[in-house]
């Protein structure tokens, strides 16, 4: 029987989380001799030019001990962080007399081994300048300009915190490019992300490279869509209803729609146009409406020939070119002006944007770009983002004998905006294992697929992202390749997904096509399905309900042995929809959100009822999903503000797992360490802001088992004082036992404490 989920309340009290004192850098083993080769390197900075930029200051390049927080540098008047480049990389704007400060300060700890401000000089491994090969993005580097007389390329500037600094910056660097004759095209000024557009040769790039305020150039975005279409044929169509008036909306960012095709048109509310003011919003490419038909229906081949009823409503918004590239206006610009329109005019809450940027491979170090962009929208506007991983367009020659182990090569990883730590990432997985040849001459062994069903898609980018953030966050049919003998290359045709033609003029109602793309929107159309059941839901709800309902595949699961790369392939795997919008009698989900304050746990006891430990000894499954929005900051290797953990523990009582977590550290490790079966763990897990695990209890013991949800923060939090506000998702089932009734037996355990509280309360 179905049933709608139940709502669970923290238990109080509330309690502070006891801070860890910290326990310091190491020194070096001779403080003078460090003092002396701080100043040689210090000295070799100042007798470099100064750059130019928007003022006089120099720009500063001070590699430090890992951990080290770059802020602290600014005890010295003077010194300005301007952003955390990787783990041990500061830069600093720098004064004259900041300088002849510090160089007075090593000359006294060269000499005596000791002065005022030590522990952050001890703390300093070197003094360097930030020069042009550090300024050259990854594409711009390995492929170079395509045009030595005019190319289009994308340049960063320093996101500064004082808003005087950063229009000055801005009006200068203007300037610069009007007198050295470079043609500027479009601008983007947000508050940790500031980009020009421009077009430059081989001449004038070095100017960029060599100016002291800006952080990056790189070439803009180029991401390639596999173009072969499968057609099949459907003689004759049902009719279509439109979908209810209260029906979710769905938001589509692409190349456009073919708003006219007959399984799409019933649910379309509105196109628009954001890449090209004054144009439609057509599709002339393909690929916008093959992503509109996956988000509308979900996984379209499942329904053929005649399921076709929409429940959802959708949008669309073109914010890339109809070429699959966006050269003259920033996708970030068309993605923020795309989503407030359609949040603000109908409410979408649930955005489906399959793009990555071949020009931009996350490089393990800082998001940027449209990856903070989304970041950035989703904590402002309560919106779900549901990206992929992007594809990999070289499969190596050897792809048949070395899968998947090739997946985990640095040059596979993730695409910006998948990096983004507040959207849901997906990657792919192969379905069909029978090509167009396979199909064929079925007696023959034409070809061979990469990959099997549910397992990782030949193409498929891995994580992790920023700071080790599990992404994928899930995955999702994202199609297959296969190796063809006789012509000994590969092929995708009939291993793609299957969707939504824009050629259906032409009788061509479906087409498929591989990629990652066409994951993003099979995930992003649950997203918004759970919006019919539960209509209020935050998007940290719908993410931590996606992520409860989440489990890699077995056949991905024993093809990949090593944990780490499993969660980099698969991250907390497919959604399994059986449950996710209802709850039935052995399968139980429960909902909750809170804020919670600076350095404070929350705790939420499990309201599991006798009869799910009671009988023989069989599997029981417990998972928990927690989901929150974190302010973020591109210029700190520490990207999120806020960082929340969960923990499930075993205790007797609401007071003695409060008393672990306040007062006795050594219990409330050992605790942890128990806890600590989970398939994913605490320390995986709680580094990135969607966080899930699953338990697996067999043996029959009656236990109490108790949520624990922490709170700590970076010291550069803008608002300390303000709440963070988080989502949960637990799940319970019983694996073995389908007569099992623990739902009406949780409901009631609900109530009671609910009317407890209640009492309390009075």
């Amino acid at each position: 029987m179905a049933y709608e989920h139940l709502r669970v309340v923290r238990d109080e009290p509330i309690n502070f989380r006891k801070k860890r004192s910290f326990p310091g850098f190491p020194k070096p083993t001779d403080v003078r001799q460090h003092g002396v080769q701080l100043k040689r390197s210090l000295t070799a900075v100042t007798a470099t030019p100064v750059q130019e930029g928007f003022d006089n200051r120099r720009l500063l390049q001070v590699n430090v001990i890992g951990g080290f927080r770059p802020e602290s540098l600014e005890a010295i008047p003077g010194l300005t962080v301007v952003s955390q480049e990787g783990n041990s990389i500061a830069l600093l704007f720098s004064t004259d007399e900041a300088l002849r400060q510090v160089d007075v300060k090593l000359t006294s700890l060269a000499r005596d081994g000791h002065v005022t401000h030590a522990n952050l000089l001890l703390a300093i491994n070197s003094f360097d300048s930030w020069l042009p090969a550090d300024r050259t993005g990854a594409a711009l580097g390995q492929l170079g300009l395509p045009d030595d007389n005019s190319s289009i390329v994308d340049v960063e500037l320093w996101p500064l915190d004082r808003r005087d600094e950063r229009q000055r910056m801005m009006a200068t660097f203007q300037a610069l490019l009007q007198r050295s004759g470079i043609e500027l095209l479009d601008t983007l000024d947000r508050e940790s992300l500031i980009l020009f557009k421009v077009r430059v040769s081989a001449l004038t790039l070095p100017i960029l490279l060599g100016y002291r305020d800006v952080r990056l150039v790189d070439l803009p975005p180029s991401f390639g869509f596999g173009l072969e279409r499968l057609r099949l044929d459907i003689n004759s169509l049902p009719h279509i209803d439109p979908p209810p008036d209260d029906a979710p909306g769905i938001c589509v960012l692409d190349t456009g729609l073919a708003a006219g095709h007959p399984l799409i048109a019933p649910a379309v509310g509105d196109t628009q146009n954001f890449m090209v003011a004054g144009e439609d919003a057509a599709d002339l490419d393909g690929h916008g409406t093959r992503v509109a038909g996956l988000a509308l229906y979900g996984r379209v081949f499942d329904r053929l020939p005649d399921q076709f009823s929409p429940q959802l409503r959708l949008f669309a918004g073109k914010v890339f070119a109809n070429d699959g590239q966006d050269q003259t206006r920033f996708v970030e610009k068309a993605v923020e002006d795309a989503v407030g329109y359609f949040h603000d005019h109908y409410g979408c809450k649930v955005f489906c944007l399959s793009y990555g940027d071949a020009n931009k491979v996350y490089d393990g170090r800082h998001v940027r770009g449209l990856a903070y962009t989304l970041d950035r929208l989703s904590r402002e506007l309560d919106v779900l983002f549901v990206v992929p991983t992007g594809n990999q367009a070289d499969i190596p020659d050897d792809a048949l004998e070395t899968f998947p182990a090739y997946l985990n090569n640095e040059t596979f990883r993730l695409l910006d905006p998948a990096p983004s730590l507040n959207a849901l990432t997906i990657g792919g997985l192969a379905h069909f294992e029978l090509d167009h040849q396979a199909q064929r001459f079925p007696q023959q062994i034409e070809t061979t697929p990469l990959a099997r069903r549910n397992q990782p898609s030949p193409f498929t980018r891995i994580g992790p992202s920023v700071n080790g953030a599990i992404k994928p966050d899930l995955v999702a049919e994202g199609g297959n390749m296969a190796w063809q003998h006789r012509s000994g290359r590969l092929s995708a045709q009939r291993l793609g997904v299957v969707s939504t033609s824009r050629h259906f003029a032409d009788g061509r109602l479906f087409d498929d096509d591989s990629g990652t793309s066409f994951a993003a929107p099979q995930v992003a159309h649950l997203a918004a399905s759970l919006l019919r059941v539960a209509p209020d839901a935050s998007s940290n709800t719908l993410r931590a309900l996606l992520g409860a309902h989440a489990r890699i595949p077995g056949e991905t699961d024993v093809l990949v042995d090593d944990d780490e790369k499993k969660l980099a392939l698969a991250g907390y795997g497919s959604v399994q929809s059986r449950h996710l919008f209802e709850s039935e009698d052995n399968a139980v989900t429960l909902l909750g959100s809170d804020a919670i304050a600076l350095d404070h746990h929350h705790f939420y006891e499990l309201a599991l009822p006798d009869d799910f430990w009671s009988g023989r000894r069989r599997p029981r499954e417990i998972s928990v999903g927690l989901a929150y929005c974190p302010s973020v900051r591109t210029t700190r290797i520490a990207y999120r503000a806020v960082k929340l953990s969960f923990n499930v523990v075993e205790a007797e009582s609401l007071e003695q797992v409060t008393g672990w977590f306040n007062t006795n550290r050594v219990a409330a490790a050992r605790k942890l360490a128990e806890s600590g079966f989970a398939n994913i763990t605490a320390t995986s897990r709680s580094k990135g802001t969607l966080q899930c695990a699953t338990w697996t209890y067999k043996a029959s013991t009656a236990r109490k088992l108790f949520i624990v949800v922490t709170r700590k923060d970076e010291p550069w939090n803008p608002e300390p004082n303000l709440a963070e506000p988080y989502s949960l998702a637990v799940t319970f089932r019983d694996l073995t036992n389908p007569d099992a009734n623990i739902y009406l037996q949780v409901r009631q355990r609900l109530r009671q404490r609910a009317q407890q509280r209640a009492r309390n309360v009075r």
